[in-house]
């Protein structure tokens, strides 16, 4: 285990009948609010009028900045920046999921500044201060409810960068499994999917051969996913498998399973923004894509992890490292089909003939994220397994 430091500062307020307590947990900060929100879907579930009822009451102003689409764009981000600086804003309200709460982050951010706010997401400016941030989560997916994490995508540029930065962590986030009740069951597995990526990144990027600890809390968490997820689609009201779902995926992402791990990377979302920014994929349909062909193309050369993973997960009996491995991740990425999860370009309908230029086009962020190994050539052979 190597040296490390955990901090979390954001306030978690879980469970059913919680979201009320969004207007006095923002008052706190403020009373003149930028309410960001995606599509009406919160309008029809009733979430909506229960967050601006609450704001309300505590004589609130509240400002709307609806449209945040899945994968979040620039444009849309600046036309909030613009809002909450004309209306003075006081603290940043997100209410839905992750590519949400991500746009409201960087509001947060560019709010404050003068320069635009994508030189944030390419290291060219580094984040000083953020506008409070209080979010009321909407989907199990992202984690960005309890991380200092945000993802953008350049409209013009075709690009999807992350950043990461201590003060864009909200301050309060209120987490109700019955907002999750209307998800879709492709959004549901798609957020499975998201929050087993996050988990499977740090445990299988991490150099360190000695993480007993982080291991088996990271497996058992997969577990859950997937055992809470089969829950809900299932029967989309079953209340502890919403609530094990949502807290599962906060915790994919929240600091504490990378925590000891030393220098860890995500070179499968690298490749799965591509696909976001290029073709607007779902974020968790492209990693259910993209994981597989990543799993098996690392195993070749190292299987133990992964022989190990296939074991305590998916009960592979196999003693030979590399076959458990391969069936490990087969037992996986059959795991997301039966949620309805893609498995190929194919079903994402991209034409493997685009493989060359999707590659290239990840090359900016594999950089900017210091991925080194992931040349146009690496890159192109995890694709090619995706097709």
């Amino acid at each position: 285990m190597q040296n490390f430091v955990l901090h979390n500062p954001t306030k978690i307020i879980f469970g059913a009948g919680r979201i009320p307590e969004i207007g006095p947990e923002s008052r706190a900060f403020g009373r003149r609010a930028l309410l960001v929100y995606g599509k009406e879907s919160i309008k029809e579930n009733g979430i909506f009028e229960m967050v601006t009822s609450s704001l309300e009451q505590q004589g609130m102003e509240i400002v709307l900045h609806g449209g945040v689409q899945s994968n979040p764009l620039l444009s849309h981000v600046r036309a909030g920046i613009a809002k909450a600086k004309e209306e003075h804003s006081e603290v940043i309200i997100a209410v839905g999921g992750g590519s949400v709460i991500d746009s409201a982050k960087a509001i947060s951010a560019g709010a404050l500044v003068t320069h635009d706010v994508w030189k944030f997401f390419t290291g060219k400016k580094s984040i000083k201060k953020c506008l409070p941030l209080t979010t009321v989560l909407t989907l199990a997916a992202a984690g960005s409810e309890m991380n200092g994490g945000m993802v953008l995508s350049h409209d013009e540029k075709k690009l999807k960068f992350g950043t990461g930065n201590k003060r864009l962590h909200p301050a309060v986030s209120i987490l109700d499994p019955t907002a999750t009740y209307s998800v879709s069951p492709a959004y549901t597995a798609y957020g499975a999917v998201d929050a087993i990526a996050h988990i499977l990144e740090f445990y299988c990027t991490t150099s360190d051969a000695a993480t007993p600890v982080q291991d088996r809390f990271m497996e058992g968490l997969v577990i859950n996913i997937m055992e809470s997820c089969d829950k809900v689609l299932a029967q989309p009201e079953d209340y502890q498998g919403r609530a094990d779902l949502m807290w599962c995926a906060t915790l994919a992402l929240n600091g504490w399973t990378a925590a000891g791990l030393g220098l860890v990377g995500f070179p499968m979302h690298m490749i799965a923004h591509t696909l976001g920014a290029l073709h607007n994929v779902p974020h968790g349909a492209g990693l259910s894509v993209v994981m597989p062909a990543w799993l098996n193309l690392q195993a070749q050369t190292s299987p133990h992890k992964y022989s190990q993973f296939a074991r305590r997960v998916f009960q592979v009996e196999d003693t030979d490292p590399p076959r458990a491995a391969q069936e490990g991740i087969r037992r996986l990425q059959k795991w997301f089909a039966k949620t309805g999860s893609p498995t190929s370009l194919t079903e994402l309908q991209i034409d493997p003939a685009e493989i060359p230029f999707l590659a290239e086009q990840s090359l900016p962020l594999a950089a900017l994220w210091r991925l080194k190994e992931y040349n146009k050539e690496k890159i192109e052979t995890i694709l090619r397994g995706c097709a």
